[in-house]
């Protein structure tokens, strides 16, 4: 049974990266979710609570004990968590709107990519149907014929009234016999 490999990339067989330093590296995408996570729980109405609920009892235990209070009045351990809060929230924050910046940087071209192809097939389309509608101005249509026919079924009945005018033979009087004996 082979033995799971180490999660170092490289083995020994492989050589040394030299553009390594004595700086540690990031990995840039899990530190952007984490500082997005916290920008998040930070910009809460829950932190906000929470935040107000501690300092409240931070102050209701200091002045509550007379004697030997761990912060005194100035509350100055106070003001140096909270300093420290707020120095470490600060630049998280702004990596958050950086990252999200980017987002919206790579969503607004991919929109204008959207746009422009939209815009194209829009005037190809445009295009075709101008071009149809120069194509269908020598093609026929349907009232076109229609009256076309009605003109031509109109000259047929003139053409057929005169022609049956000319063979029937001028017409005789009736017989006056004929009729009464009906």
């Amino acid at each position: 049974m082979a033995a799971p490999r180490s999660r170092r990339a490289g083995g020994l067989d492989q050589p040394l990266d030299r553009s390594r330093s004595l700086r540690p590296s990031v990995d840039s995408e899990r530190f952007g979710r984490l500082s997005e996570r916290v920008a998040r729980g930070i910009g809460s109405w829950a932190f906000i609570m929470w935040m107000t609920i501690a300092i409240v009892i931070w102050l209701a235990i200091n002045l509550a004990m007379v004697e030997g209070a761990p912060d005194p009045f100035p509350f100055i351990f106070l003001t140096l968590l909270l300093s420290l809060q707020a120095s470490y929230a600060a630049p998280l924050i702004l990596l958050a709107q950086n990252r999200q910046t980017d987002r919206d940087r790579v969503q607004f071209a991919e929109d204008r990519a959207r746009t422009e192809r939209l815009l194209a097939d829009n005037e190809y389309i445009a295009r075709e149907l101008a071009a149809l509608r120069i194509a269908l101005g020598d093609v026929a249509t349907r009232d076109y014929v229609r009256g076309e026919l009605r003109d031509l079924a109109g000259d047929l009945r003139e053409l057929l009234e005169e022609e049956s005018a000319e063979e029937v033979p001028p017409s005789t009087p009736p017989d006056a016999g004929s009729a009464d004996s009906q």
